[in-house]
């Protein structure tokens, strides 16, 4: 039997801003970047009320890490220096690898009232860092959704589950990311990879997260698992939604400063130096 994953931490989200004046919520950042490893930062972006979000994200730069945009609804355009440009509408990803340098900008789009989403920030390794950068947009359509002999509907965008795998693939750090939802009353258990950090954040609903079911997880809250080589979830009173995200562990120095992370200090001025004199991004 596989050895089931225990609750090694809880996160509240908090509200900050960011961008031209956004207001979301932090689910961690900074001060989570050892214990979340790969991963650096996780916002929760949603609200009714345009004020909120219109300001956007405008032009800027990336450096050594990706950017993981899930929209749940309304529509983000995208802009990058690599000449894409699109619209990410509801249920499209965006996955950016920023690698050796990118500069984009991502601004509310169309009539929608209503904007939700996340963005998630992974680490690359040190060998990676000046990697050529890369975008992938993948579209509603090309997502599979697997649904359980439960009726536990799984969106799979990165990872495999009962055979059917996500259309982001060839990732360094090994990641899953899915979009679960859990009816009420019913349960969702998920083999991980033994050693990998592994995160369920829920956006809606309530539920347990540990099979002894000591603790009820409400809404903007954040599991992180500890060690073992399956998650376990169960809805409660109604439908639960939640994230589940994993990733290979990397393990090394991280200088991190706003939008570039790097391994080290003098890599983080150079790469701020050369932002500044316009060799940041590198060509062929």
């Amino acid at each position: 039997m596989a050895n089931m994953r225990k609750i090694k931490t809880v996160l509240k989200s908090q509200p900050t801003m960011e961008g031209a004046g956004v207001r979301l919520k932090r689910v961690f950042g900074y001060h989570e970047k050892d214990i979340m490893d790969p991963f650096l930062l996780l916002d929760h972006f949603g609200s009714d009320n345009p004020d909120d979000y219109m300001k956007g994200f405008p032009w800027h730069p990336h450096r050594g890490i990706e950017t993981i945009t899930y929209m749940i609804e309304g529509e983000m355009r995208h802009e990058d220096s690599l000449g894409n440009a699109g619209t990410i509408e509801s249920g499209d990803v965006q996955w950016m690898t920023a690698g050796s340098g990118i500069i984009h900008q991502e601004m509310p789009h169309g009539s929608k009232s209503v904007m939700m989403g996340f963005q998630l920030w992974a680490n690359l390794p040190s060998s990676n860092k000046m990697m050529h950068p890369r975008y992938q947009e993948i579209k509603d359509t090309q997502i599979p959704e697997v649904i359980t002999e439960n009726g536990t509907r799984v969106r799979i965008i990165c990872g495999k589950l009962d055979g059917t795998c996500g259309p982001v693939s060839e990732i360094i750090t090994d990641p899953e990311y899915m979009d679960v939802i859990v009816p009420a009353g019913k349960e969702f258990t998920h083999i991980v990879k033994r050693g990998h950090t592994v995160f369920a954040y829920i956006f809606q609903g309530a539920g347990y997260f540990d099979e002894h079911k000591e603790r009820l997880i409400e809404s903007d809250h954040l599991v992180l698992f500890g060690d073992g080589e399956q998650v376990f979830a169960k809805a409660e009173g109604k439908d639960v939604r939640f994230l589940l995200v994993s990733g290979k562990p990397i393990g090394e120095p991280i200088a991190w400063y706003g939008p570039i992370v790097m391994n080290n200090r003098e890599e983080l001025e150079t790469a701020f130096q050369e932002y500044r004199d316009g060799s940041f991004i590198k060509h062929d």
